[in-house]
This record gives C-alpha cells, sequence and structure tokens, in this order.
C-alpha cells in the first residue's frame, strides 16, 4: 500500500487556501474545503456555493473526519521524512527544503512558499506586498547575533537568581543549625534550673524527714518512759489488790510494807505533749514556692541588654549567652538585611523609644572599642550612616562622636574605666556615659529623639555586657 506522501501534496490542499487542509468541512457535491476558507469565502459572495462548482449549499457543514485523520497522518510522515534526509523540507511543499527565510514572517520558506499567496499578505503585520526574503545562511547568523544579545542580559540576572538561591540555601541551612543550637541552649538552662529545683526539693524533703525523725525518737522515748510507769503502778495495783484479798492477820502482817510501796509508787502524773513536738507545716509549706524563687536568684543573672546574632558582622562571635562579642575569623553567614558587613558591630536585641534605660559593658583592658546607640533606621549594609551618639577608645584616645559631629569630642580621662556605664533617657532626650567604679562622668549627648534607639557595640576584641545584681522586693497589693 502506497504511503500517504507519495500522493500528490494537491489531494491534501484546500482549493482556497492551497494550504494542508485544516478541520476539513464536506459538501454535498463531494468538495472538500477548510471550514474558515469556506466560511470566508461564502461571507465575501454572500451566496451559499461551491467555490468550485458553484453548487449552492445549505449552512450546515459536516466534517470530513476521514480527510483530517489522512492529512494528519501526511504532515506527520512528511516531517519524518524530511528530518531523515539532507536538509530541512518545507512542511507545505514536502521536496522542497528550507533554503529562505521571511523577514515578515519570522519563519523559514522554501523557493515555492516564496511566490504562494501564504506570503502575499503578513497575517501578523497586516502588510501588504511582496515579503523580503534573505537565504537561511545570511539571515541564521544576523538572528543568532540579536538572539545572543538579548541573551547575555538573562545570563546576567541567572547569575543574581543563583546568587540569591545560594544566600537562601545558605539561611535555611543557618536557620537549622541555630535552631539547634537554640534548643540545646534552652535544655542546658533548663537542666540547671531542673537540677537546682530537684537539690532544693530534696534538701527541703530531707528537712522535712529529719524533724520528723527527731520529733518522733522524742515522742517513742517519751512513751518508753510512759510505759514503764503505768507497767509499775499496775503491778503495784495487783499486789495490793492480791493482799486485800488475803486474811486479816495476813493482811495486817504485810500492811507497812503494803503501804511503803504505794508511797514509793507515787509517781508525778505525767506531762502533757510539750510545744513544737508537731511537725512545723508552716516552716516547710509557707511561700514555698516564693522562698525556692528567691533561692533561685543566686543561680541566675539578669543582663539589661542582650545582644542580636543576626546583626553581628561575619567576623564577630557572641557566647552563648549572647552577653559578650569576640572578634575572630570570618564566619559564615546568611547576608540578611539585618547583618553589618562592613562595620564589625553587633546591636542589643531590644530598641527603645521612651523611657529610662541603663547598662554597662565591661571593657577591661581593650585598645579598640566603640559603643552607645544607633537608630533603627541606620543602614546596616556598606558604609552606610545614620543617626547615632557613641564614645570611643582608639589608639590610646577617648573621642565622643554622633551623627551630627563625625569628626567628635575629644575626651580626657585621668584613668582608663573597666566599665562603661550608658544611661538613656529617651524621654529627657540624654545619653550619658560614665565609669561605675569610681562614678566619674565621661560625657553627655542631649538630643531630640524620634526614633527607636538600639544598644551597639563595635569592636575588634572582645566586649561583655555585664548583668545586674538580682534582688526581690515586696510590697502589698494596691
Amino acid at each position: 500500500m502506497a504511503s500517504n506522501a507519495s500522493r500528490p501534496e494537491e489531494d491534501y490542499s484546500c482549493p482556497v487556501c492551497c494550504d494542508i487542509f485544516k478541520d476539513p468541512v464536506l459538501l454535498s457535491c463531494s468538495h472538500s474545503f477548510c471550514k474558515a476558507c469556506l466560511q470566508e469565502w461564502w461571507r465575501k459572495t454572500e451566496t451559499k456555493a461551491c467555490p468550485v462548482c458553484r453548487k449552492r449549499h445549505s449552512i450546515d457543514l459536516p466534517h470530513n473526519l476521514a480527510l483530517k485523520n489522512l492529512c494528519e497522518a501526511f504532515v506527520q510522515e512528511r516531517h519524518q521524512r524530511a528530518s531523515t534526509g539532507s536538509g530541512v523540507l518545507c512542511s507545505v511543499h514536502a521536496d522542497e527544503k528550507l533554503k529562505l527565510f521571511c523577514l515578515e514572517c519570522q519563519q523559514p520558506a522554501c523557493v515555492v512558499c516564496r511566490d504562494s499567496k501564504k506570503h502575499a499578505v503578513c497575517r501578523d503585520s497586516k502588510r501588504h506586498g511582496n515579503h523580503i526574503f534573505r537565504p537561511i545562511d545570511e539571515a541564521a547568523p544576523e538572528h543568532k547575533e540579536e538572539v545572543q544579545k538579548s541573551l547575555k542580559p538573562l545570563q546576567k540576572k541567572l547569575k543574581v537568581f543563583n546568587k540569591v538561591k545560594t544566600n537562601y540555601d545558605q539561611t535555611a541551612e543557618h536557620i537549622k543549625v541555630r535552631a539547634r543550637h537554640t534548643e540545646t541552649q534552652m535544655k542546658e538552662q533548663f537542666k540547671k534550673m531542673h537540677q537546682f529545683l530537684h537539690d532544693e526539693e530534696e534538701a527541703r524533703i530531707t528537712a522535712l524527714r529529719e524533724e520528723e525523725q527527731q520529733k518522733s525518737q522524742m515522742m517513742k522515748e517519751k512513751i518508753e518512759g510512759l510505759n514503764r510507769d503505768i507497767s509499775t503502778i499496775s503491778d503495784t495495783i495487783r499486789a495490793i489488790e492480791e493482799e486485800l484479798r488475803a486474811e486479816h492477820v495476813s493482811f495486817l502482817q504485810n500492811y507497812k510494807t503494803t503501804v511503803e510501796r504505794v508511797q514509793l509508787t507515787a509517781l508525778q502524773d505525767p506531762q502533757p505533749v510539750s510545744g513544737g513536738a508537731l511537725i512545723d507545716e508552716a516552716k516547710h509549706l509557707g511561700n514555698l514556692a516564693f522562698r525556692v524563687w528567691d533561692k533561685m536568684k543566686d543561680i541566675v543573672s539578669y543582663t539589661p541588654v542582650i545582644l542580636d546574632p543576626n546583626t553581628a558582622h561575619p567576623n564577630l562571635t557572641l557566647s552563648d549567652d549572647l552577653t559578650s562579642v569576640s572578634y575572630g575569623d570570618v564566619q559564615q553567614l546568611p547576608d540578611n538585611p539585618e547583618r553589618f558587613d562592613y562595620w564589625c558591630r553587633v546591636m542589643g536585641s531590644e530598641g527603645f523609644n521612651s523611657g529610662t534605660h541603663s547598662w554597662e559593658v565591661e571593657v577591661v583592658d581593650n585598645t579598640s572599642w566603640a559603643l552607645g546607640v544607633l537608630a533603627e533606621s541606620f543602614q546596616r549594609k556598606g558604609d552606610g550612616g545614620g543617626k547615632h551618639w557613641a564614645i570611643e577608645f582608639y589608639e590610646g584616645k577617648y573621642r565622643a562622636f554622633s551623627s551630627s559631629s563625625v569628626s567628635g569630642t575629644a575626651l580626657s580621662l585621668k584613668q582608663n574605666p573597666k566599665k562603661i556605664r550608658v544611661q538613656l533617657d529617651w524621654n529627657k532626650g540624654t545619653l550619658s556615659f560614665s565609669d561605675p567604679d569610681t562614678n566619674t562622668h565621661i560625657h553627655t549627648f542631649t538630643h531630640t529623639f524620634t526614633e527607636t534607639l538600639f544598644p551597639f557595640i563595635d569592636t575588634d576584641e572582645t566586649l561583655k555586657m555585664l548583668p545586674w545584681k538580682v534582688s526581690v522586693t515586696l510590697k502589698p497589693r494596691s
């Protein structure tokens, strides 16, 4: 049986458009046309006649499914034949190679296509007239160069996307690592508290049991002594009763001895249970939770400023309790918006926009540091800037500086402080620095604050936020 491709292409071509049938319909006169072509023909002629034989027909257009299947098989077989032969053959004109490129249609074409009605009018631009063609060998390099130019922005964009994805991957991994680390630290903290509570429970139960043992022993001794007295009295009573049952002469003979025995057995009345003999429940249970909590302050600490690791420069490492910072090798950290990438700084985790606040920083013998406060809007990336107020120690000199006075003010200190106390009164607009060991004032900034302010530390050594002494104050409810 002959293949579809061996039959002439005219058998599969619409008489109106001369292309392979698309959605063919069959008229009663046995002629077939593309449905769209026939409808367009009838719209122009305003008569429902066959374009070939002029026989009139009804508007009903039955689909020619057999012809549609044959056309699809023809096109598929032609494509297969074209892909196995030398060069690429035209999908419309099977025996013609694609040697030209239509600049209007932006499609390859064969020499037959060039002269066909398809390229007489550009369907996209509606431009009339003959289309312009170029040989494939000329058109391909020009269009490849054009596409190559358009490819460069995409390649750059791909690099940006890959870079961001790398940062995303690092961030996702960092989240997991820090979550596990934080969980471990939390468990350690609770383990210490659980151990404290366990030890405290054991100590208080031991004290209760010691009191129980002591007072039970005391009661045991009293009971044993009372039992001996009861036994003595009972023996005396039985002996006297025996004498009373004796003959008169015998009774009188023993009378004197009996009376003496009664006198000797005349014991003092036993004393009732003395005060304090019972378990002192009030001592063991009274305000138990409060007294344990009050004692717990000896093992816990409170630091008014906790450092935020998400803001720390990659060269800075924070302690597990987030109260001290040390300078070291660069770490692989996510480049999140909060993190400093130029200044070796770290911020406090909590900002202040009202009230008074105070904290102390241990500087000891460090020779390069700056500390103070900066506004929430301060730029973290690059050599950015923003509102800030601070003092620094650098190259053996102290200086106070702010965003309004970059050059700063030289400070004269009689001795190097071991600690720096920072006191912020946001409402009054003052920021003061002092030496808490000598109660010496260092410098005070005055400004009308309008933003949330965060404590910060800048160093290439080691600094530590100092904890406060914890105390408990009791007062009646108002």
